[in-house]
């Protein structure tokens, strides 16, 4: 049988409207791909914020991830990571309650663990005290015993300058410590990345992330006569029992700091860790981290990144 020419014309407009029709579908294939591998950037609330990907420390997101701001309870990821990088630490060793750790906490109207002079309460209660109910007098505690020299001042001086040196291991430069426990005395600042740097740092420790995680506690302690009293602390970091795979990390607040929230959650066995300073109030600090870690989750960090190759 002959095809005559407009046949073969017909034949071959038709082939090019097939390959025109996959060539869209294709693209549109790949559009959708590459849109589902950048979700929209989320707006937040907090006047700073940074998060990354905590297995390849790819940067997932900023917001004036590197403008110095006053940081509150925050700091408190610091003072518990130079307790726990303590050479020979024993976690079970007690350390006695002093009034001067009491009288702080009266006139600074701080956070409190509510600890009692005279009770023994071991390094780890006093961590989780630091942690859950952010606890001033317990980061007191904490700078006294494992500070150094002759005096309280003194090993409180030398607790805060291993905080720095911390830092600057850390090779962090927009970070100062003037306090142990974010009640700053004008030069205490962080920000949003070298927080989440700090975190990140801190939770390749196995204490610290158990410490972190944890919504509430009940611990017995020693009472100055030798008998026992139970201690209770819940978690100040809503993010935990209510975000899937929320695992830290540290609230914070302050006339300056305003609200601020170091957050950390991890899902098929990707983790994020992130910061958000300055935002207004503690539902909007725990809304912006949501849609921080919610929009980690849905970026793609690519294969080859996260296998280290």
């Amino acid at each position: 049988m002959k095809i005559g020419i407009k046949g073969t014309r017909r034949a071959s407009a038709a082939a090019t409207v097939a390959l025109t029709a996959g060539a869209v579908l294709t693209g549109s294939v790949f559009a959708t791909a590459a849109q589902a591998a950048t979700p929209p950037t989320p707006t937040i609330v907090a006047k700073g914020g940074f998060v990354m990907d905590d297995g390849t420390a790819t940067t997932l997101f900023t917001k004036a991830a590197d403008t110095r701001r006053s940081t509150g309870s925050t700091t408190k990821i610091m003072t518990a990571k130079v307790v726990l990088a303590q050479k020979n630490l024993n976690l079970d060793s007690k350390v006695t309650i002093q009034q001067a750790y009491s009288d702080y906490i009266v006139s600074k109207g701080a956070s409190s663990a509510h600890l009692i002079v005279g009770d023994k309460v071991t390094v780890r209660q006093l961590l989780y005290g630091l942690m859950l109910p952010s606890g001033c007098d317990a980061a007191y505690a904490l700078a006294d015993k494992f500070g150094t020299g002759s005096t309280r001042a003194a090993r409180v001086k030398s607790f805060i300058g291993k905080m720095n040196a911390s830092a600057t291991s850390l090779g962090l430069k927009n970070t100062h410590f003037d306090s142990f426990d974010g009640i700053g005395n004008g030069s205490n600042y962080s920000t949003p990345r070298d927080l989440t740097k700090i975190a990140s740092s801190a939770m390749k420790n196995a204490t610290f992330r158990t410490v972190v995680k944890t919504r509430s506690t009940r611990q017995k302690v020693t009472t100055k006569s030798g008998g026992y009293r139970y201690m209770s602390w819940t978690n100040t970091n809503k993010l935990l029992g209510t975000y899937s795979g929320a695992i830290g990390v540290k609230t914070g607040s302050g006339p300056t700091a305003k609200y601020c929230l170091v957050f950390a959650a991890t899902r098929n066995g990707r983790t994020v860790i992130g910061t958000v300073l300055a935002s207004t109030s503690e539902t909007t600090r725990t809304a912006d981290a949501k849609k921080l870690m919610d929009y980690g989750f849905k970026k793609d960090v690519p294969r080859s990144i996260r296998r280290g190759l």
